[in-house]
């Protein structure tokens, strides 16, 4: 029993840690001037760190960490109305990248990211149409699935070069063995 609470809340601590690094990354990420002034559009780095658990832990994982993160981040930013577009676009890409990571036994990570950017960008837009009650938000999505593919590439490069440098040491293991993730070869 002592053994299981205290990996239950090392594990608790761990995806803490990582809740914490993927909100730092979206209000570093909020501070900084738009790259295009178009609306909407921006680079997505924390997404980083759900791609990463994603490819080195777990679905549960990369799912907790996700909405814990864009409920906070919404909080944060007093921006409560964003939390359905977020949550929208955000389950979708972690689905998609969900399934093109099983696809290609997590062998394109920057591919998995372009996907998931593109479908954060369809959960977005068919929230808008949900709270709107009209299409014609969807004529933005040209312009947002252009910029997803631009940055879910950046995202995805990111975390792959993260996923290589981190591999060689024993830091994956260890992760793996506190959020009682079994290696699959």
């Amino acid at each position: 029993m002592r053994e299981n609470n205290s990996l239950n809340i090392r594990k608790i601590a761990i995806l803490s840690m990582f809740v914490t690094i993927s909100l730092t990354i979206f209000v570093l990420e909020s501070l900084m001037p738009p790259v295009i002034n178009i609306p909407g559009i921006k680079p997505g780095f924390a997404n980083i760190v759900t791609l990463f658990l994603l490819v080195n832990t777990n679905k549960r994982s990369a799912f907790t960490v996700l909405i814990v993160r864009i409920i906070l981040a919404s909080i944060f930013a007093g921006q409560i109305m964003s939390l359905f577009y977020s949550l929208s676009g955000g389950i979708l890409s972690l689905l998609a990248m969900s399934i093109v990571l099983y696809i290609t036994k997590k062998k394109t990570i920057w591919f998995a990211s372009v996907v998931g950017a593109i479908f954060h960008n369809i959960g977005q837009i068919l929230a808008a149409v949900v709270v709107l009650g009209s299409w014609t938000v969807i004529c933005y999505l040209p312009v947002l699935l252009i910029s997803g593919c631009i940055t879910g590439l950046i995202t995805g490069l990111i975390t792959e070069f993260l996923d290589r440098s981190l591999a060689k040491g024993a830091f994956l293991d260890r992760l793996n063995k506190i959020l009682c993730v079994k290696k699959v070869s």
